[in-house]
């Protein structure tokens, strides 16, 4: 019996469909053009704009330059208030070039500034925080120990690895629940 990780969740080939032909029609291509640009056959764009396939890192890469969007575009999934993305889960797309699987966590905006912090807490009284400027967005992932984080009754429990999401322009909180608990937190702010 093997002791390897079991592969990785497999991105919804309805997320990239959607996007596809969200970026396309933004961008007022044809199937024909968009796969002109992009290096590959028209059957093969068809196919991932009706969910169909099983694209690549390149092919995605290929239609996000085609298209003049970034990667994330493509493979973002919708967005609800409070995020959270599990160790070991989120979407992933594989190279066919080599061993290299990408896992999305978070796209920036444009226009977005992002402030890093590497923040170390202990169990006792939870660390309230008032909303920051509007428009403000914080995520934040788990290296050790237990964190409950979010928003004022949304709070959820993480552990290592676990990446969450949420508004910061609305109260929220970290409260560590073991000794030498670290995680990494971005402020996004617009």
């Amino acid at each position: 019996m093997s002791d390897a990780a079991p592969p990785p969740s497999r991105l919804p080939l309805d997320w990239i469909a959607a996007s596809l032909r969200r970026e396309r029609t933004r961008a007022g291509l044809s199937l024909s053009e968009l796969a002109k640009r992009a290096g590959i056959a028209k059957s093969t764009l068809s196919q991932l704009e009706a969910g169909g396939g099983n694209p690549s890192v390149e092919t995605l890469w290929a239609l996000g330059v085609a298209l003049g969007v970034p990667f994330s575009a493509l493979v973002e999934p919708p967005s609800p208030a409070v995020q959270v993305i599990r160790s070991g889960e989120g979407p992933t797309v594989a190279s066919e070039r080599a061993d290299y699987v990408a896992t999305l966590l978070s796209a920036s905006p444009p226009g977005a500034r992002r402030d890093i912090y590497h923040l170390r807490a202990e169990p006792g009284a939870a660390r309230e925080s008032e909303p920051h400027i509007p428009g403000s967005v914080e995520h934040l992932v788990v290296s050790t120990g237990r964190l409950k984080a979010g928003p004022r009754g949304e709070a959820v429990e993480l552990g290592p690895g676990d990446y969450m999401t949420y508004r910061g322009d609305v109260p929220h909180a970290y409260e560590a629940l073991l000794p030498g608990t670290t995680f990494v937190l971005i402020m996004q702010h617009v």
